[in-house]
């Protein structure tokens, strides 16, 4: 067996890669791990060194036959992440090291929880040869860290027995109870809440506009014309400078159409706002949203409310609905810790940061504890 690094996601055949993805119906069961996703990134120029975003892509071959994979970027920022790893940055700087480059374990752009450490069916123990490989990338190049983000609790153990710095952080994320319908979700929250929720509907559906899901072969390139204009926008509020282009929502489309849900609002035939998710065997992922017209709890209806009625009717178990927003506790979203691991080459950094982390680690659970507290749900007893 042989390890080596690629430069871009091409040099893998596509059914190679997903060769190593867990399948349910013959569709992988995690959208962003897909090769036509990191694919869509890198031929659309989003994830490329341009942007700061380096495929350094490890991969684990014997006889030409592709054993395990990990997808990993040089980065010479740390944006696009949604792990902020600024501070740590900013202190080794000023302290005299150099902390760019750093290697980078993640799904370019998106803060979900995705398979990164793969390898065919029953060669689960080259896992931990995926994260040794990245380890000596690092060291050999005088780099000064990996990071792993957004990892399954399996992975982040994988990443602990080498001794990787462990970071917790929450997301909120609404489970599926069997629900028939949205009504009976509903009943699960106090009279309060139900009530709040119901006026925030009411309000959306008296406003006028009509809502509608796309999925597959509904989705026509003016639908991305229109969604791209709402994701300019609230990009261009939110970050400056938005990390997709048109062309990625393109190429994506021809290779996953049925792996993507849009959803639209729209006046008079006019489409005025949009949600964009991503489907998976037992998760919708929400990811972005964006408007040209303001209607009071448009952007609560078609990202949390119209998520949990698109994985009821579908029997999905769950909605996650992206990073941050205690916001959506209110709306029905619990709380839920999301985990990365980061392997530190300095021992001096690596000692603050695991001193910062461990207070950190705590600080979040607490913090989980309290929101949990808050949460709508009827109290038992």
């Amino acid at each position: 067996m042989i390890a080596r690094m690629i430069e871009r996601i091409d040099e893998i055949a596509p059914a190679d890669w997903d060769g190593l993805l867990s399948r349910t119906n013959g569709v992988p069961d995690n959208p962003f791990s897909r090769y036509d996703f990191l694919w869509a990134l890198e031929a659309s120029g989003c994830a490329t060194g341009a942007t700061g975003w380096q495929p350094q892509h490890v991969v684990i071959e014997r006889e030409n036959k592709l054993l395990g994979a990990m997808p990993l970027y040089l980065k010479s920022h740390s944006q696009g992440e949604y792990v902020f790893d600024f501070g740590w940055a900013d202190a080794f700087e000023r302290a005299g090291g150099r902390y760019y480059p750093k290697l980078q374990c993640a799904i370019p752009f998106t803060p979900a929880s995705a398979p990164k450490f793969l390898t065919r069916p029953g060669m689960e123990e080259l896992r931990p040869e995926l994260l040794a490989t990245a380890e000596q990338i690092a060291r050999g190049n005088n780099i000064s860290s990996v990071h792993a983000t957004f990892l399954s609790e399996p992975e982040l153990q994988l990443a602990e027995d080498r001794n990787w710095l462990t970071r917790l952080d929450t997301q909120f994320h609404w489970e599926n109870q069997s629900f028939a319908d949205f009504d009976q979700f509903l009943e699960t929250l106090s009279s309060r809440k139900r009530k709040a929720i119901r006026k925030e509907r009411n309000s959306v559906a008296e406003s006028g506009v009509n809502i509608v899901w796309k999925q597959g072969s509904d989705i026509v390139e003016a639908d991305w014309d229109d969604f791209f204009t709402f994701y300019m926008d609230t990009g261009s509020r939110k970050w400056g400078q938005p990390y997709l282009n048109r062309e990625f929502f393109s190429l994506v489309t021809e290779r996953m159409a049925d792996q993507i849900v849009l959803m639209f609002a729209y006046r008079n035939g006019s489409a005025v706002a949009g949600a964009l998710n991503f489907l998976g065997s037992d998760t919708l992922f929400g990811r972005y949203w964006g408007c040209t017209e303001h209607v009071p709890f448009l952007h609560f209806e078609l990202c949390y409310y119209q998520a949990i009625d698109y994985a009821i009717a579908h029997k999905l178990p769950r909605v996650e609905a992206g990073a941050q927003g205690e916001h959506k506790l209110a709306r029905g979203y619990a709380p839920a810790v999301t985990r990365s691991a980061h392997f530190i080459t300095h021992p001096g950094l690596r000692d603050a940061v695991a001193k910062y982390l461990e207070a950190e680690r705590r600080s979040v659970l607490r913090n989980n504890e309290i929101l949990a507290d808050y949460a709508p749900f009827k109290k038992n007893g």
